[in-house]
C-alpha cells in the first residue's frame, strides 16, 4: 500500500518507514510532485495536521497523512506548542529554537515538558486522527548528535539520555511520533 506522508523532512520519513516496515510504501511530498509550502495556519496541532492532510488530498488525490508535533513546556504555559518549528522565527532554525527555550527557562526549576504528535490520516476519503505523547524534562544544555529539532534538550522520563543521544530504534520505541505512528500502523493493518 502506498501512502503519502505530507512532509519533505527526510528524518521523519525515515522514522516512519522504519516503524511501518515493508507493508507500506511511504512517499514524500516531493515524490507526488508537491512543491508548494503546506498551509499551517491553525491554532492547534490537530488543526494543522488536518489542514495539511486535506490540502494534499484535495490537490493531489492521494491517500495521505500529515503530522504536527509540538514541544509543550509546563513552566512556559505550553510554549512553544503549535509554534515549535518557528519558535525563534520564521527561519525554522533548530539551534535558535533550542536556545530560545533554554534562555526562557533560565533560573526556572520546573523543567517538565512533553512532546505531542498528532497524525491526521485521510484514507479513501475518510478522516482519522491519532495522538502520541511522551513526558520528560528539558536539559540544562544540548547533548547528542542524533535526531533533529529539540531532541538534544529533551530527556524522556525514566531515561538519562536526551533523544539526540539515543539510536533511532531506541527513540522510536518511546517517542511521541513513534506512539502516534504505532496507532496509525495498527489502524492500517486492521483496515
Amino acid at each position: 500500500m502506498k501512502l503519502c506522508f505530507a512532509t519533505n523532512n527526510a528524518h521523519k520519513i525515515t522514522e516512519v518507514q522504519q516503524l511501518l516496515g515493508n507493508a507500506f510504501e511511504i512517499v514524500s511530498l516531493q515524490d507526488i510532485g508537491c512543491t508548494e509550502e503546506l498551509p499551517e495556519t491553525q491554532e492547534t496541532l490537530e488543526g494543522n495536521a488536518r489542514q495539511k492532510a486535506e490540502f494534499v488530498y484535495q490537490h493531489y488525490q492521494v491517500d495521505c497523512f500529515a503530522d504536527d508535533t509540538g514541544l509543550e513546556i509546563e513552566a512556559l504555559h505550553g510554549e512553544p506548542g503549535v509554534y515549535s518549528a518557528r519558535y525563534a522565527g520564521s527561519q525554522r532554525s533548530s539551534q535558535a529554537n533550542m536556545q530560545k527555550v533554554l534562555n526562557n527557562l533560565e533560573g526556572i526549576e520546573n523543567r517538565k515538558a512533553q512532546f505531542r504528535t498528532i497524525i491526521s490520516l485521510i484514507l479513501e476519503g475518510k478522516f482519522h486522527i491519532f495522538e502520541g505523547a511522551v513526558v520528560g524534562t528539558i536539559a540544562q544544555q544540548p547533548s547528542g548528535q542524533q535526531g533533529f529539532g529539540y531532541d538534544p534538550i529533551f530527556i524522556p522520563e525514566g531515561h538519562e539520555q536526551s533523544f539526540a543521544e539515543m539510536s533511532l530504534e531506541e527513540k522510536n520505541q518511546i517517542s511521541h511520533r513513534g506512539r502516534a505512528v504505532q496507532k496509525l500502523v495498527d489502524f492500517l493493518k486492521n483496515h
